[in-house]
């Protein structure tokens, strides 16, 4: 089933706030995934030591269905969490077809070069892009 859901990046304290927000909307965690449990792509750089606890994806469902979600931003990579880059819209599909759809028609007209769709570690065909009123997306479509 397509769900909307609010995807967060924070420098480093994620695990800090969502066990904040798991008490505030009296919830448990969906799943959590760290840093080290997700293979390295070819080419990307080592992961430091100190970075392996941080959190890769985290959920938790918080009202009416909708799941807060949220990724460590790593200094030692370096990433910056700044105003409009702390808040992602994140779409899961239904089909390849639409994801396919939505997320070249968000491409339109985008300053950023963020290449297609690919199919991901985890089995979903997955993309991230800018759009040209700069608002991030994340596009999802997994096979049930």
């Amino acid at each position: 089933m397509a769900r909307v859901n609010t995807y967060l990046n924070f420098m480093g304290n994620t695990e800090e706030a969502f066990n904040f927000y798991k008490q505030v909307f009296k919830s448990e965690f969906i799943s959590v995934t760290r840093m080290k449990d997700m293979p390295r792509p070819t080419g990307a750089p080592e992961l430091l030591d100190s970075d392996a606890e941080k959190i890769m994806n985290i959920q938790l469902p918080i009202t009416n269905g909708h799941i807060l979600m949220a990724t460590d931003a790593l200094e030692s990579m370096g990433h910056k969490v700044l105003a409009g880059n702390n808040v992602t819209i994140s779409l899961d599909l239904d089909s390849e077809e639409e994801a396919q759809h939505i997320y070249s028609h968000l491409m339109t007209n985008s300053s950023e070069n963020s290449g297609p769709l690919a199919q991901m570690p985890w089995g979903a065909l997955w993309g991230s892009c800018l759009d040209q009123f700069g608002i991030r997306w994340m596009i999802s479509y997994a096979k049930a």
